[in-house]
């Protein structure tokens, strides 16, 4: 798929309170991001907003859900200049049937940044697979090559490396 062109992966990740594996120092979707760089030989843009740091899961799912239901756009740290690749890979956790917000708001400043790129969402969640996520990125990046993606279990990431790359492979790297 991209063993040719550039490759970089995107993502937010949540690391402290997390259903179902406690107060986690790195989120789960950090960790999936780590392997998928590091077997496709990628480079990552992690989308960091200190909104959500040190929330306990319950208050963070209720502002979730009330961000989500207001279509807020929470600020986040820095940004990535996309023209330099081929296939970008966009993941995030599942909150309320989809990325969180604040990967919203990356979408809607670049929009127009990846016609004619290949796009591979991933997920971790709990129960949810990909959820929406697929729609979602293919409604946000109009033009874009979006692929079917890839979810895995928050409670099994950190055994699931292997999974992971049975995928990758799957797609050609």
């Amino acid at each position: 798929m991209a063993k040719d062109g550039k490759t970089l992966v995107v993502f937010f990740s949540h690391a402290g309170d997390n259903y179902a594996v406690g107060d986690i120092k790195v989120g789960n979707t950090k960790i999936m991001a780590d392997y998928i760089t590091e077997f496709a030989g990628a480079e990552q843009f992690e989308i960091v907003t200190h909104k959500y740091d040190g929330m306990a899961y319950n208050p963070l799912i209720k502002l979730a859900k009330e961000e989500a239901r207001k279509g807020e756009l929470p600020e986040y740290e820095g940004d990535v200049d996309l023209s330099k690749y081929d296939t970008v890979f966009i993941g995030g956790p599942i909150w309320w049937g989809t990325y969180p917000q604040v990967m919203f708001t990356f979408f809607k400043k670049h929009a127009n940044d990846l016609k004619g790129k290949t796009v591979i969402p991933f997920t971790t969640h709990e129960g949810s697979g990909l959820a929406s996520c697929v729609e979602d990125v293919k409604a946000a990046f109009p033009g874009a090559n979006v692929q079917k993606g890839f979810s895995i279990y928050g409670h099994d990431v950190r055994t699931g490396k292997e999974k992971v790359e049975k995928w990758l492979r799957g797609l050609g790297f």
